[in-house]
C-alpha cells in the first residue's frame, strides 16, 4: 500500500498533486511519501512481534539523509556497505550501535572508521576480511564485533544479478567453511563473535526460500552453541519483494510469523535488513514528455528522464508502471517505447508498453522508484542528477536540490598552459 492515488483524475502524493510538485521543482524529480515510508517500516517491525529484534534498513536502497533521518527517528537500525553510508547514517542521527556493516571488499580505512564509531557488528564475507578486521582492531587497540555472513546456497528465484545466497555468488562464506572460521575467530583477542548472518537475495516473492535459509542457519547456530561459541543474534538479511506490476509478494507478516515460530526457541536476538520493501513503493519519478516520434511501425515517447536517472529497466529489464499524472480519461491508448535523452539504445523506461496518447509537455509518473532509483543514478552524458522531494501530508520539502551544470565538474582540474604545449 502507498499514498499515491488519483483524485478527480489527477495523480496525487499524499495531500499534494504531482503536477504542482513538477511545476515547483521541475523534472526529472523523485517524489517520496513520508507516510508510506513510516507505514512500511512499522509493518516490518510489527511482523516480528514476540521476538527481540532489530530492523536494520538497507541504506543502499535509498540513502537520502532525510529518508535516513525519518527511519532513525522511528528507532530503525541500518545495514551499510561503505564508509559513505556510515557517515550518512551518523549525520542523519542514526545510532552506531544499531549499524551492521556488510559488503565483500571493505577497506582498512572503512573498517577503522566503523570500529571507532562503535557499530553493532561487521558482517564478515571472507577469511581474508576476517584477518583484515582483526589486524585493524589490533592496531587501534579495539575488539571488533563480528558476524560471519554465511552463504546457505539457497535459490531465491529472482533475477540473477540480485541472487546473493547461491554458492556461485561473490557474497558470503561457504556454508561448509563457517564453523572452522568461527573457531578461528574465537581464538582471537581482537575479535568478538556476536552473531551469524545470511542474505539470499532481493525481490523475493515467496516465503519458502527464506524458510529454507532459516532452517540451515538455525542448525548452524545450534552446532556453534554446542561447540561453545556463544551468539547474541541471528541476522536473516532482507530481500522481501514488492509489487511493480502484477507480482503477488508475500506479506511481511507471513515472513515474520515464520521467523517467530522457527526462531523463538533458540533465544537469539533477530536482525533483519529490509530495503526495497520499505522504500520501493514509497516514491515515484516525475518526467516530462519532450516529444514523440515514429520510426517505421515503432512509436516513441521522448521524455526528459533517462537511464542515468533510473537504470533499473536497462540493467534488470525491470518493469515500472508509467502513468499520466493528469486525468487520462478520454484518451486513446497505444503501444509505445518510453525513451530518454541518453545516447544509448538501452536508454528506455519502458518498451512495447500500452500507454495513453501523450504529447509534448505532458507529465508522467514512474512508480516503484523509491528503491535503487536515485541511489543508482549517475551523471552519464554529463547530465545533472534529479531533484528529490519529500511529501508529508500537504507539505513538500526539497530534500536534495537538482544538480547544476557546474556541479558536474566540481573537483575536476584543467591542465596548466605549459602542460598543453606540444611535446
Amino acid at each position: 500500500m502507498n499514498h499515491f492515488e488519483r483524485k478527480d483524475g489527477q495523480l496525487w502524493a499524499d495531500g499534494v498533486p504531482l503536477a504542482q510538485i513538477a511545476a515547483e521543482f521541475g523534472t526529472p524529480t523523485y517524489v517520496y511519501s513520508r507516510a508510506t515510508i513510516e507505514r512500511h517500516y512499522r509493518v516490518m517491525d510489527e511482523a516480528l512481534h514476540g521476538l527481540e529484534h532489530l530492523v536494520c534498513y538497507a541504506v543502499k536502497a535509498c540513502s537520502n539523509l532525510a529518508i535516513l533521518q525519518i527511519l532513525a527517528n522511528l528507532g530503525s537500525g541500518f545495514d551499510i556497505v561503505s564508509a559513505g553510508e556510515l557517515r550518512r547514517v551518523l549525520l542523519a542521527g542514526g545510532d552506531a550501535k544499531k549499524i551492521v556493516f556488510s559488503g565483500v571488499a571493505k577497506r582498512d580505512d572503512e573498517i577503522a572508521l566503523a570500529l571507532q564509531a562503535g557499530i553493532l557488528c561487521f558482517n564478515v564475507e571472507s577469511a581474508g576480511e576476517l584477518g583484515r578486521i582483526e589486524r585493524v582492531a589490533q592496531q587501534l587497540g579495539l575488539r571488533a564485533p563480528i558476524s560471519l555472513r554465511v552463504n546457505p546456497d539457497v535459490d531465491p528465484h529472482t533475477h540473477k544479478y540480485i541472487a546473493t545466497g547461491l554458492k556461485s555468488s561473490k557474497f558470503g562464506v561457504a556454508f561448509a567453511e563457517a564453523e572452522s572460521l568461527y573457531q578461528r575467530a574465537a581464538q582471537s583477542p581482537h575479535l568478538q563473535i556476536v552473531g551469524v548472518d545470511c542474505h539470499i537475495g532481493s525481490q523475493i516473492l515467496e516465503v519458502a526460500p527464506f524458510v529454507e535459509a532459516i532452517e540451515k542457519m538455525l542448525g548452524l547456530c545450534d552446532r556453534l552453541k554446542a561447540a561453545g561459541i556463544a551468539l547474541q543474534h541471528l541476522d536473516l538479511g532482507g530481500g522481501l519483494g514488492i509489487a511493480y506490476r502484477d507480482e503477488r509478494p508475500a506479506a511481511p507478516i507471513e515472513l515474520g510469523q515464520k521467523i517467530v515460530s522457527m526462531a523463538r526457541a533458540h533465544g537469539l536476538h533477530i536482525v533483519t535488513e529490509p530495503g526495497r520493501v520499505i522504500v520501493g513503493n514509497a516514491a515515484v519519478m516525475l518526467t516530462r514528455v519532450v516529444g514523440t516520434k515514429q520510426n517505421g511501425d515503432k512509436e516513441f515517447v521522448l521524455v526528459d528522464a533517462g537511464m542515468n536517472d533510473l537504470i533499473r529497466p536497462a540493467l534488470y529489464q525491470a518493469w515500472h508502471t508509467i502513468e499520466l499524472a493528469s486525468d487520462p480519461r478520454g484518451r486513446e491508448r497505444h503501444q509505445v517505447d518510453v525513451v530518454g535523452p541518453v545516447c544509448e539504445s538501452g536508454d528506455f523506461l519502458a518498451q512495447d508498453r500500452e500507454l495513453v496518447v501523450v504529447g509534448e509537455g505532458d507529465l508522467l509518473a514512474v512508480s516503484g522508484a523509491g528503491a535503487y532509483g536515485f541511489a543508482m543514478a549517475s551523471n552519464y552524458n554529463s547530465r545533472p542528477r534529479a531533484a528529490e522531494v519529500l511529501v508529508d501530508g500537504a507539505r513538500t520539502t526539497l530534500i536534495r536540490a537538482r544538480e547544476t551544470l557546474e556541479d558536474l565538474w566540481r573537483g575536476e582540474h584543467l591542465l596548466d598552459a605549459d602542460q598543453l604545449q606540444n611535446r
